[in-house]
This record gives structure tokens, C-alpha cells and sequence, in this order.
């Protein structure tokens, strides 16, 4: 079943996303919203199940797009992402396309780049995949640099998984 649901997932995404730089819709103002230099949002909130309002409007694919990448911070912060975000955002690994970071007390700082970034997107789900699959961190990484080596822009600079 999971398998299945990724499967679709990572078809959904594919068809209904657009590639990195796409015209972005004007995010709604929150108090815990910050609109970066280079257009991306971050939006706090308490936790994982309480979604940044920058979701609102957008299809259920990418919802759950993002309630995976939420939910596996612990392997994505070991992914590079391969769209350019190392420079343009100051992206670390393919987990902050999605999320900045976790907060010791359960919040967490949501990024919208990944919205509007289908390699973010496509490296997320399959790495996510996976894991599922069972796969180890390592052998995920290595895939997703052979994968995205060539044709890409540069990768972030992420740790390798021990």
C-alpha cells in the first residue's frame, strides 16, 4: 500500500508541479511569515501537523508532498538537492526545500521553495521511496548523486550519512 501510494504520489507530483524559478503567487501575510531575497517564504508553526498557510490553495499531492518531508527530516537533511537552491537560498540538503529547520520544541519553520521546484520535489519523493523500500541513507545518497550528477546544477554542500 505504501509503495503504491508513493508511486502515485511521485506521478502526481511529476505531472502537476513546474520546474524551479516558476512565477510564484503571492503568499499571504502572517506575522510568522518572512518573505527571504530570493522570494522564498518561511512560515513558523507549532509543530508538524499544523501546516504554514503558504499550502493553502495548493493541490493535495503537494500537501502531502510536504507531510512526508516532514516527517522524514532525519534522512532528507542527508540528501543534497540538485536544483540550484545552494546558492540561490543557502540551502544545506533537500530537507530545507521544504522544511528550515525543527525547533526543540516541536515547531517547525517551513520553506516554500519546494512548492515551486519539482527536482526539490522529485528528489524528496524518491528518497522517501526508498527508505520505505528499505534502503539505508547511504545507499539513498548515492543513488540520488549518480541520479542527479550530471544535467543539474551543482548540489548542495550536505553531509554524507555515516
Amino acid at each position: 500500500m505504501k509503495k503504491l501510494f508513493a508511486a502515485k504520489l511521485g506521478l502526481a507530483i511529476v505531472l502537476s508541479l513546474s520546474a524551479c524559478g516558476a512565477p510564484k503567487d503571492e503568499a499571504s501575510s502572517s506575522h510568522a511569515q518572512h518573505q527571504l531575497p530570493n522570494g522564498d517564504v518561511q512560515e513558523k508553526t507549532a509543530s508538524a501537523d499544523k501546516l504554514p498557510k503558504f499550502l493553502d490553495g495548493q493541490n493535495d499531492t503537494m500537501v502531502a508532498a510536504y507531510k512526508l518531508a516532514a516527517k522524514n527530516t532525519d534522512l532528507l537533511k542527508w540528501i543534497p538537492c540538485y536544483c540550484g537552491c545552494a546558492d540561490s537560498a543557502d540551502h544545506k540538503s533537500n530537507q530545507n526545500c521544504f522544511v528550515k529547520e525543527k525547533l526543540e520544541d516541536g515547531s517547525i519553520v517551513w520553506d516554500d521553495h519546494g512548492t515551486r521546484c519539482i527536482v526539490c520535489v522529485n528528489i524528496a519523493v524518491t528518497s522517501i521511496k526508498m527508505k520505505e523500500e528499505g534502503k539505508t541513507p547511504k545507499e539513498i545518497r548515492t543513488y540520488i548523486d549518480q541520479t542527479y550528477s550530471k544535467g543539474y546544477a551543482p548540489p548542495t554542500k550536505t553531509e554524507m550519512p555515516s
